[in-house]
């Protein structure tokens, strides 16, 4: 097997063009992206990709849960492929880049050694999983979660949104339920690169992520009744206010995040007040909490405080309290070998770099289950992300695809 050489580069421009192209299907309001699972705008997006890898020359695989899979083969009709990819849905306000950077430098992999002639033992398959932001529907990662076994294929078909829609009626209404068997492909090997979605990266002045390790999660959603009533007329002492019982378990949330530092985070994005009016106490109170860490007995610990912390804010204040786990994954720690190549390209092409633990879950820690898999990362500015006003460079971008190609060629095995 050789190694690629040092002036193996992907096209900047074009990868460029391309994250700002896809960018045009489903804008937000600020400049980012609203292209949600299974909505109209991701099956545009999802179209626009197929056109671009029909240009490249790529067989297009399609899966029940909706993944795309593209095909460039290789030179032995044995070899398993190697895979690299990420996701081309978004956040309600997400950004130009958060996953599809990752997609769409896959992509300009395979342009990349079109031009160049470059032929592998191994096929490359670039890949779109399916609704890898949760958004829309529960859990992330949901459809490489079906793939490496984690989640059954019913139990994704029957999540359902906040209008009560199910994903597997929208995956049919769209019109991107393909006939594969989920999680039937063999892989050699997974590759994705991202975006940080973190500060880390820009403070330490470094262009490349190896990533090493993701953290775990727990998404822990909380219902809470309490009794609805006029905020003006119900006497303070005769409330049984769910509202009152959600703020003080925040606050709880945060404490024992911070009991428990470092390398561990908690917190809630999405929260749901029922009737929601303005001079009703709450009867009903729905928010997930998300607590993350690399460490799985910090990471068990936390939960089994907040469920049993939360459960008593909750009897003292006469609100009825239930807990159901609606996201897990265990920390990750990725193949050694990839992270090793990774590390090597990035020294090779001369980036700065830096190991680093993935902070977000991505698909790569679901098919860490059932391959050989890394990561590769660049910065985003101030680590912002999952907002419209997340940014990157086209410098960044371009290294870090660099280095992914190096990395993705090297483990498919040029063929001279």
């Amino acid at each position: 097997m050789s190694a690629p050489g040092e002036n193996l580069r992907i096209n900047g421009v074009r990868l460029w063009d391309s994250l700002m192209e896809m960018a045009k299907i489903g804008p937000g309001i600020a400049g980012g992206n609203n292209r949600q699972t299974l909505t109209d705008e991701d099956s545009e997006g999802r179209h626009l990709f197929k056109r671009w890898c029909d240009e490249a020359g790529l067989t297009m695989g399609v899966d029940q849960m909706g993944s795309m899979f593209m095909t460039r083969p290789g030179t032995d009709p044995d070899a398993l492929p190697v895979y690299v990819g990420s996701h081309l849905d978004t956040q309600p306000t997400g950004g130009k880049y958060d996953g599809v950077l990752g997609v769409l430098a896959a992509l300009e992999i395979v342009r990349s050694m079109n031009d160049l002639g470059i032929k592998t033992k191994h096929p490359i398959v670039v890949t779109n999983w399916a609704n890898e932001e949760g958004a829309r529907f529960a859990p992330a990662m949901m459809a490489s979660g079906v793939f490496a076994g984690v989640h059954s294929q019913e139990y994704a078909y029957g999540r359902t949104d906040q209008e009560g829609l199910s994903y597997g009626d929208e995956l049919v209404r769209i019109g991107w339920r393909g006939d594969e068997e989920v999680g039937a492909r063999k892989m050699h090997a997974y590759l994705e690169y991202h975006i940080e979605q973190g500060p880390i990266l820009e403070a330490e002045n470094k262009k490349i992520g190896v990533v090493t390790h993701g953290q775990g999660l727990w998404w822990l959603e909380f219902t809470l009744t309490g009794k609805e009533a006029h905020t003006g007329s119900t006497p303070m002492a005769m409330r049984v206010n769910a509202g009152l019982a959600m703020a003080r378990i925040l606050e709880m949330v945060q404490a024992v995040a911070m009991d428990h530092q470092p390398g561990a985070v908690g917190g809630v994005g999405q929260m749901k007040f029922s009737p929601n009016s303005r001079n009703v106490l709450p009867g009903t109170v729905v928010f997930t909490v998300d607590i993350r860490s690399p460490d799985l007995d910090k990471l068990t610990n936390m939960r089994e405080q907040i469920e049993t912390q939360a459960a008593q804010i909750a009897d003292a204040l006469g609100v009825g309290c239930s807990v159901e786990a609606v996201g897990h994954f265990d920390p990750v720690e990725f193949d050694s070998t990839l992270v090793s190549r990774v590390r090597s390209a990035a020294e090779k092409l001369g980036y700065s770099h830096m190991d680093i633990i993935s902070g977000a879950g991505h698909d790569a820690c679901w098919a860490n289950k059932v391959a050989p898999s890394t990561m590769v990362m660049c910065p985003c500015v101030g680590g912002l992300s999952h907002n419209e006003a997340e940014d990157i460079s086209q410098e960044w971008a371009t290294a870090g695809a660099d280095v992914l190609f190096h990395a993705v060629v090297e483990t498919a095995e040029i063929v001279e």
